[in-house]
């Protein structure tokens, strides 16, 4: 493809432009959408609300979950409906004829899901520090996950768009079978110490595990894996998401079209 090739022979900082300017465009066609407002904002709320009424706990305990699970959502549903809406729209082959590479189309849907996930997961935090009154004892930690914790979950999100499909409700089946499990596996809902050990051994396959025990670490809880090796976690999920994603949608290209 000539794309490809010419894109080739940009700096660094023309890729870069390149893909934020896919994201403007997803920005402003997918953040109202009813699926990306349900999963990404609302539905962490009402698993939060679903799991501590009812419970004797503080309510500042229950912030960094609720910060996790919004992290996860909001960060992973902007990208899995892009690509299916524009194939159903046919728009995604006029994409892929203008001069940016497959490339930059994964990047500028994980920058999407990027920003998005980074505006709603300040508001949990907003919440959590100004209404239940939970304490950030390490901002400066806090800061480098949630950058981390989002572009990881917005390439699992961009990895998920890679189903070649143009359905949307069929990669947002396949979205809920993975977030779901993750939220019971990853010390959200109960601590990694208080797992039992097969239980903890499930847990390290999880990102969210890492992003929950970084989360922790910040509001002041004893870190049961260790910050240096979370956000390594982080980093190697993150490169395994995107060149799946990247792998998964040129695959993927010659069955859709």
């Amino acid at each position: 493809m000539s794309a490809e090739k010419s894109s080739g022979k940009l700096t660094l900082i023309e890729h870069w432009m390149l893909s934020l300017a896919i994201a403007k465009k997803n920005a402003k066609i997918y953040y109202l959408k009813p699926p990306v407002l349900i999963f990404g904002l609302l539905f962490p709320v009402f698993m939060f609300l679903a799991f501590a009424v009812g419970r004797n706990l503080p309510a500042a305990s229950m912030v960094p979950g609720l910060i996790g699970m919004t992290v996860l959502f909001a960060a992973s549903s902007v990208g899995p409906l892009i690509a299916p809406w524009e194939r159903q729209a046919k728009t995604y082959e006029r994409l892929l004829t203008t001069p940016v590479s497959l490339w930059h189309i994964v990047l500028g849907d994980v920058w999407a899901g990027f920003l998005y996930g980074l505006v709603i997961s300040l508001v949990p935090l907003a919440l959590g520090v100004l209404v239940f009154g939970a304490l950030l004892f390490e901002p400066a930690v806090f800061l480098v996950t949630l950058f981390l914790a989002v572009y990881c979950f917005a390439s699992l999100g961009a990895l998920l768009a890679a189903l070649p499909t143009d359905m949307p409700s069929n990669v947002m089946m396949l979205a809920t079978l993975v977030r779901f499990p993750l939220l019971f596996v990853s010390g959200v809902f109960v601590p990694l110490e208080q797992m039992p050990a097969w239980g903890r051994s499930i847990a390290l396959f999880s990102p969210l595990t890492y992003t929950m025990d970084l989360i922790r670490l910040a509001f002041g809880e004893q870190p049961q894996i260790g910050p240096q090796f979370d956000m390594t976690a982080l980093v190697a999920f993150t490169a395994l998401f995107l060149g799946s994603a990247y792998l998964l949608q040129k695959k993927g290209l010659s069955r859709v079209f």
